[in-house]
């Protein structure tokens, strides 16, 4: 990343990362004391920000403090833990629920715990970083199969399955540069078929998928029971900061005694608990937060596809990708939307291929249909002003 930040100096763009944001983010932010709008946080249904969100972690704090000040499992628990956690295990329809302090942690963690050597990792091509790291963590054997592609992972597992003692076949309930999801009952089907384990990671699919927020598994009225691990965070629909694993009272509670990250790291701070808990009971009480959430990205995404902007592989979720295949244009177009406005971050070469590198779109319930079509007809219009002045540029590529 220090690389890329020097290489972009070089092309006198606005360097995009660390921009200071002075204030909450939710369907607009101050940059440099300018109001733009903004579609670079995944404050999904703006509930970091909401009052009674807030006033659940101020609450937390006055009775519990800034910090439970030791691991759960000697002094660090706390009421409002099991209560966070009780609530999540009823929202998600799963036995038990346990929360970690990171949502990058949870997936290196319990993946770098769950297998070990003589055993086998197979995920996503396009899994994310905490996945690929948990499985380096676990010395299991890693392998990825093609994006989305059951077939693909089926044919594998039919040459090699009986090579290793246990599989964990790891997937995301909606992938965070694509705006994607797989198709859960083929991904089932597999792993029952195998005898391996199923890792569903739903960082972004909770509180954003399903007609009420449940995730992929409400989408296709699958039973919880039929995947082993259900991975969440509390960063983005809930508003807070953590992660949690959703899955058999027996499961948890292994994973309670045994794993590293939950055992020696001190327990979740009150705040984040308190407004982690707080975003969950508004949710509860606030569908239609999850219906308009569906709504925006659905417009957003007519609308872009109709200037004839290239959106990916979105399903009509809150990421919308705008493919640029070049990052120049991707700083280019980010920057140009900067200038009239508008806050959306480049996603460049090495974090994609330099064929789809892209101007990373995040929707929120809070966005009106007026920023939506105002915005597109921004970018639209950016975007072509960038291909019609593309022959003229002498800048090189970001490396």
């Amino acid at each position: 990343l220090e690389r890329i930040a020097e290489d972009i100096e070089k092309t006198g763009l606005r360097n995009p990362f660390f921009s200071v944001h002075e204030g909450c983010i939710g369907d607009t932010t101050i940059i440099d004391g300018r109001e733009l709008i903004s579609f670079a946080s995944y404050n999904y249904l703006g509930l970091s920000g909401n009052p009674a969100v807030t006033r659940a972690a101020v609450d937390a704090i006055d009775r519990f403090g800034t910090s439970v000040s030791a691991s759960r499992i000697v002094s660090g628990e706390k009421t409002i833990h099991g209560q966070l956690e009780a609530e999540l295990s009823d929202f998600l329809g799963v036995d038990d629920v346990i929360t970690f302090p990171g949502g990058h942690a949870t997936n290196q963690s319990v993946v770098g715990h769950l297998v070990g050597t003589g055993d086998l990792i197979i995920h996503d091509s396009l899994a994310h970083n905490s996945i690929i790291e948990g499985a380096k963590l676990s010395g299991a054997r890693r392998r990825p199969f093609d994006h989305n592609d059951f077939g693909h992972l089926d044919s594998i597992l039919r040459q090699i399955r009986n090579d290793y003692r246990r599989v964990l076949i790891a997937i995301e309930g909606l992938y965070s540069m694509d705006g994607d999801y797989p198709d859960l009952p083929k991904f089932v089907e597999i792993k029952n078929k195998y005898k391996a384990w199923l890792y569903v990671d739903e960082a972004h699919s909770i509180g954003t998928l399903g007609d009420t927020g449940r995730g992929l598994a409400e989408v296709y009225e699958v039973e919880r029971s039929a995947v082993e691990c259900w991975m969440g965070t509390l960063s983005k629909s809930f508003g807070s900061c953590g992660g949690f694993i959703g899955g058999s009272r027996a499961l948890i509670r292994y994973l309670r005694y045994t794993t590293p990250g939950f055992v020696f790291a001190a327990g979740m701070p009150p705040a984040n608990v308190g407004a982690a808990l707080g975003a969950l009971q508004v949710l509860r009480r606030e569908p239609d937060r999850v219906r308009q959430l569906a709504e925006n990205s659905l417009l957003f995404l007519e609308l872009a596809r109709a200037a004839g902007l290239d959106t990916g592989m979105s399903q009509g979720t809150p990421i919308i990708p705008i493919i640029t295949r070049s990052s120049i244009k991707a700083l280019q177009l980010a920057q140009r939307l900067f200038d009239n406005g508008i806050n959306a971050q480049p996603i460049l070469y090495p974090a994609v291929a330099e064929e789809e590198t892209r101007v990373r779109i995040f929707m929120t319930s809070l966005h009106n249909e007026d920023q939506i079509r105002h915005s597109v007809e921004i970018i639209g219009q950016q975007w072509s002003l960038i291909n019609g002045d593309a022959a003229h540029s002498a800048v090189q590529p970001v490396a």
